[in-house]
C-alpha cells in the first residue's frame, strides 16, 4: 500500500530490493545525540542508509538560527548521492521511532530540494519490528547517485519576515511544540519558555497516533479546517525539526500555502535574552 506520503511495513518488505529504492534510517534523540547511529550499527531495515540530525540534516549552531539550522545545500546534495540518490528519479523511504520527528525533516527537506519522490514509513521501526520483518546490522556501501540542490526559497522564512508578517489579517502562525511548551509551563531545551506573540497551538503529536501511525486524510484535514482559508500559514517548533510533521499534515490535509521557520522559537528566545 502506498500513496504520495507514505508506504507501509508490507510495500516495504516487498521493495526492499527495488533498484530505485533508497532507505533512510532517521532514528535520533535530542538528549543523546549519538543515540540513533548507534541504535542504527545494532538493527535496522535491511539496505538502510543512517542520516544523523546534527551532522546530516542541520549545520553548525550559531548564536542565532536556532539549534538545528537548515543543512549546506551543497554538503547534503553530495551526501544524498553517496547514498544512491538520484534527483527526480529515486524513491527515497524515511523511517524513525518517534511518530516521524526526524524522519518528517528528511522529507521536507529533499521536497525542499526539489525532490518530491519521498515518502515515510508509516508505523516506523516499530512497526518493522512488530511485524516481525527482517532486520541487519550490515552497513550498505555508498552508492553513485545524482543530486543537485534545487531549492524552494519561498518555502521558508526568517525572523524578520515572522516579525512583519504574523500579525497580518490572512496570516496564520502555528506553534507545534506540546501545549504546555507553548503555554510556557515547561521548557526542557530552550533558555526561555514561552511563545512567539499572535501563535496559535497545534502540537504536531496531533498528525499520528501514539503507536507511530499517521491519521487518514479526513482527519488531518479536520486538524486544520479553521485555518483552511488563510492566506499563508507560518509553521514553527522549537527549531525547525517537529514543525515538518505538521507540514506533512498540511500536505496530506490538502493545503499547500504553508512555510517554514526554521529557526523556530530556539531562534526566537535567543534575541531576548
Amino acid at each position: 500500500m502506498t500513496n504520495n506520503y507514505y508506504v507501509n511495513c508490507q510495500w516495504l518488505a516487498e521493495n526492499l530490493n527495488h533498484p530505485q529504492v533508497v532507505i533512510v534510517d532517521c532514528r535520533f534523540q535530542l538528549a543523546s545525540p549519538t543515540w540513533g547511529y548507534d541504535q542504527y550499527c545494532l538493527a535496522h531495515i535491511p539496505g538502510a542508509y543512517y542520516l544523523d540530525l546534527n551532522r546530516d540534516l542541520s549545520s553548525p549552531v550559531k548564536l542565532h538560527g536556532g539549534r538545528h539550522p537548515l543543512p549546506n545545500l551543497d554538503q547534503l546534495a553530495t551526501k544524498l548521492a553517496s547514498i544512491g540518490i538520484v534527483q527526480s528519479e529515486t524513491l527515497v523511504v524515511a523511517y524513525d521511532d518517534s511518530r516521524f520527528a526526524f524522519a518528517s525533516r528528511l522529507w521536507w527537506l529533499l521536497r525542499y530540494l526539489g525532490h518530491d519522490r519521498v515518502v515515510l514509513l508509516d508505523g516506523g521501526w516499530n512497526a518493522w519490528q512488530a511485524t516481525d520483518y527482517p532486520t541487519t546490522q550490515e552497513i550498505p556501501q555508498p552508492q553513485k547517485g545524482s543530486f543537485i540542490s534545487q531549492p524552494q526559497t519561498d518555502w521558508i522564512v526568517n525572523l524578520e519576515t515572522v516579525k512583519s508578517r504574523k500579525d497580518l489579517p490572512g496570516v496564520i502562525l502555528v506553534d507545534s511544540r506540546d501545549s504546555d511548551r507553548y503555554e510556557g509551563k515547561r521548557e526542557p531545551i530552550d533558555p526561555i519558555a514561552g511563545h512567539i506573540p499572535g501563535a496559535v497551538n497545534s502540537p504536531w503529536k496531533q498528525a499520528s497516533e501514539p503507536e507511530g501511525y499517521l491519521h487518514p486524510q479526513k482527519e488531518q484535514a479536520k486538524l486544520w479546517s479553521s485555518y483552511r482559508q488563510a492566506e499563508e500559514i507560518i509553521v514553527y517548533c522549537g527549531s525547525g525539526v517537529t514543525a515538518c510533521v505538521n507540514l506533512l499534515s498540511l500536505q496530506i490535509a490538502g493545503i499547500d500555502n504553508a512555510k517554514l521557520y526554521p529557526g523556530g522559537w530556539s531562534d526566537w528566545c535567543s534575541y531576548l535574552r
